[in-house]
């Protein structure tokens, strides 16, 4: 089980970066369980995630620099193929975004700006998606090659330029 620290920055998949703040015991009857108490930074809520429960969630540490080129080289690479119906692309990257892997929220970004080039409109919900896939990649690039925002911003539009993307503004 992977132990997480006081102060130390996490991933919360599909909602990004959080800090533990706190880790505390409950007791529930005559069980007890740990805490983490993390305060994401996305909307600034925080959450109780129990010990029992991080592998299942998928909280993890920040990807590390390395990792990140490989995402920044995605990114550039050529064009993935769109699946057709909407429903079954929609569904593969809810997986992709609840999965967290870095990676793979990079692959969702990409596929949502393919999609929205080509001139078909996203749904709402693609839309929605398509901001937090971008705040999410921007926010742990950001921490992970220790980064402001806006030059992780740069990163990201440097290499989506390569294959003659651009990233969206935010909502």
């Amino acid at each position: 089980m992977t132990l997480f620290q006081i102060g130390e920055k996490v991933v919360y998949p599909n909602h990004g970066i959080g800090t533990v703040e706190n880790i505390s015991t409950r007791f529930f009857g005559a069980q007890n369980e740990r805490f983490y108490l993390l305060r994401l930074t996305y909307k600034s809520m925080t959450v109780m995630v129990p010990f029992s429960h991080v592998q299942e969630i998928g909280l993890r540490r920040v990807t590390r620099n390395g990792e990140v080129a490989r995402v920044l080289s995605s990114l550039g690479e050529e064009k993935p193929r769109l699946k057709g119906d909407w429903k079954d692309r929609f569904k593969e990257n809810s997986d992709k975004m609840r999965h967290g892997s870095l990676l793979e929220i990079a692959d969702v970004l990409k596929t949502l700006l393919i999609l929205q080039q080509s001139g078909k409109p996203l749904s709402f919900r693609e839309k929605k998606m398509l901001d937090r896939a971008r705040h999410m990649l921007i926010t742990e690039i950001s921490i992970s090659r220790g980064l402001r925002e806006f030059e992780a911003e740069d990163l990201l539009q440097r290499a989506l330029s390569k294959a003659a993307l651009a990233l969206p503004s935010p909502l």
